[in-house]
């Protein structure tokens, strides 16, 4: 396992409301959102009992509680989603449906702060007796549908509920209090998230006390009580400052370690800095899939051992892929390294992507690598986190396309668009970029600073781009004559308006290849091209059967963009071994047709099988 120390950078993340995206990629995918993906998750949301819930608590109409104890959570992701899909599109019938809901939840909160249905309407008696019943789970996802909404709207009312909440949280626990370990991480990086729009410094502080509380046997409710799970499954093991490396359910740790960034990136305090740095070389050096995906195991929802990556049976939950971009976006902002925006890049397009269908109103909640045409997505699930993050975090993926850095600005994801920062001493800066990624390797980006200045463009080269041409005003620079640090092009100078930079990123068909030790895929090999990973679906292969066939690493795979196929992807075109036509499509956009087997790792022609080590 390798680990690198860095330096605290603390660059600072672009709002997504100042990216404007308006590409063929991404902004299909936004409108499919707008008006299909939301209205369907609020249309669940009333049909089963998740909105209701909060009328029933606040004595607005009669009835028990409906569903699972952390369905609370559910209604605030929409509700999340909602506000950022209401900053770039002020919809009065979204926000009306809203603020309604709103209304219902701010009546549902009980005198003291308290706020979770299911204990106000099924046990009031049993408040803050189990720790792996989610109460502030549900309480961090209130405030980020909280602060979103403020930020979207200016309206106070849910903000208010959340700092009610929250108080009634620091009256409760804190030194001198009772002990509390949340047994799913969430409130810590929303707390965070609370101080940031009300500067109020308690709340981080709050953030940081939950998280020295783990690792000292504080922990207790079902989990703990599990043997087959135990503390290690909700990161309960050790202090998180020891952390070593990846434990327990995917999602929980991702949250966890975003808080643990968020709380650095707050405070300043680098005590957390060399346990981030362990725990994020042991999951993804030998815990991530290809996708992006982790967490191979449905026992846990989570990890098992080193190495340990099956395909059909993969688990890989679409939260926690979701989860992983929280935490890579936070460690970009943190270290100033472009590996971490490529983790994010490769769950943009892979991992995460591939958790909801083009038509926005089906879902996956395990993503396998490998399937023999027996696994689809859904309209719903019983336990919807997927559904729901999916609606907050595809709105807002603007915010990890830049970064502003103390001498200037870096371009994290290549998006095509237009953004505006501020890169010091007032200087404002306006960036156009072109391109047709992730199909095209070429990026045109347009700089026009309010006024002639000097500042930092930093340029991501991705870590499966191995060349690559640079032009800067008319100056072109190849490979090892650009300056580059921490896969960042660094292009220091004055910049006035019109000025441009053209970078084109070398874009091959590339076999990749597991490591000997990831025992599933020996004598296998995945296709990728840029940050696309590919897979072979029946759809377009009748003539293959489930993992009979074998590719030739020697067999040139030819590009064809595809225009009327799956929204339009590039496809790849070969043969496999023993002649027979054969067709890839990115792996996101699997079943999105009719039946069939799909696999990503393909067995290789047996003489030509070598591992990297």
């Amino acid at each position: 396992m390798t680990q690198i120390k860095a330096q605290i950078m603390n660059w600072q993340s672009v709002p997504f409301t100042k990216v404007k995206i308006d590409d063929a990629f991404w902004r299909p995918r936004l409108e499919v959102l707008n008006k299909v993906t939301i209205k369907a998750c609020l249309g669940q949301c009333h049909e089963t009992g998740r909105i209701s819930n909060f009328a029933k608590a606040a004595g607005l109409m009669e009835g028990e509680f409906e569903g699972i104890y952390f369905n609370d959570s559910d209604v605030y992701k929409v509700l999340e989603g909602a506000a950022y899909l209401l900053m770039s599109n002020r919809d009065p019938e979204l926000e009306s449906e809203t603020d309604r809901i709103i209304e219902l939840i701010a009546a549902s909160q009980e005198s003291d702060g308290y706020l979770c249905t299911y204990y106000t309407l099924v046990a009031p008696e049993s408040k803050w007796t189990d720790m792996e019943k989610h109460e502030m789970y549900n309480g961090g996802h209130l405030i980020e549908a909280a602060v979103a909404y403020f930020e979207a709207t200016g309206k106070r009312k849910l903000l208010d509920v959340a700092c009610r909440m929250v108080d009634h949280y620091d009256s409760v626990f804190g030194p001198g209090r009772r002990h509390w370990v949340e047994g799913h991480e969430e409130i810590e990086l929303a707390l965070v998230k609370l101080y940031r729009v009300t500067h109020e410094e308690r709340y981080w502080k709050l953030a940081l006390w939950l998280l020295e509380e783990r690792g000292h046997g504080h922990g207790k409710g079902a989990i703990w009580d599990k043997e087959e799970w135990g503390p290690a499954y909700c990161q309960d093991d050790v202090p998180v400052r020891d952390i070593e490396k990846v434990t327990g359910h995917a999602v929980r740790a991702m949250y966890l370690y975003t808080a643990m960034a968020d709380v650095v990136h707050a405070s300043g305090d680098p005590a957390y800095v060399d346990a981030l740095h362990r725990v994020w070389a042991h999951t993804v050096e030998r815990n991530m899939y290809v996708t992006g995906g982790i967490g191979p195991s449905l026992h846990n929802e989570g990890f098992t051992q080193d190495y340990d990556l099956p395909n059909e049976t993969a688990y890989c939950e679409t939260c926690a892929a979701i989860a992983m971009v929280f935490w890579n976006h936070r460690m970009n902002l943190l270290f100033a390294d472009a590996k971490y925006a490529d983790v994010v890049e490769r769950e943009m397009y892979n991992g995460a992507l591939a958790g909801i269908s083009l038509s926005g109103d089906k879902f996956f909640y395990v993503n396998p690598l490998a399937s023999k045409g027996d696994h689809h997505r859904v309209e719903w699930f019983g336990t919807s986190c997927c559904p729901t993050n999916l609606v907050r975090y595809l709105p807002s993926i603007g915010q990890y396309a830049y970064a502003r850095t103390d001498d200037g600005l870096a371009v994290n994801q290549f998006m095509n668009g237009e953004a505006e920062f501020e890169v010091g001493n007032g200087l404002n800066v306006k960036l156009k970029q072109t391109t047709n990624y992730p199909w095209d390797g070429k990026i045109e980006l347009a700089v026009n600073p309010e006024r002639t200045g000097k500042f930092v463009i930093r340029l991501r080269v991705p870590g499966w781009c191995r060349g690559y041409k640079l032009g800067v005003g008319g100056e072109s620079f190849f490979g090892a004559e650009a300056i580059t640090d921490r896969g960042y092009l660094i292009l220091d100078r004055k910049w006035s308006q019109g000025d441009s930079i053209v970078l084109e990123l070398d874009m091959p068909v590339e076999v990749v290849r597991a490591r000997a030790e990831v025992e599933a895929n020996r004598g296998r090999l995945a296709i990728q091209r840029g940050p696309i990973v590919y897979c072979m679906e029946q759809a377009d292969n009748p003539d293959l059967t489930y993992d009979t066939f074998t590719l030739s690493a020697r067999e040139p795979l030819n590009i064809s963009y595809r225009p009327d196929l799956l929204g339009g992807v590039t496809v790849l075109i070969g043969k496999e071994e023993n002649g027979k036509p054969c067709l890839l499509i990115p792996y996101y956009a699997w079943d999105n047709r009719e039946e069939g087997f799909m696999q990503v790792w393909i067995r290789e022609v047996e003489n030509q099988r070598l591992y990297i080590y």
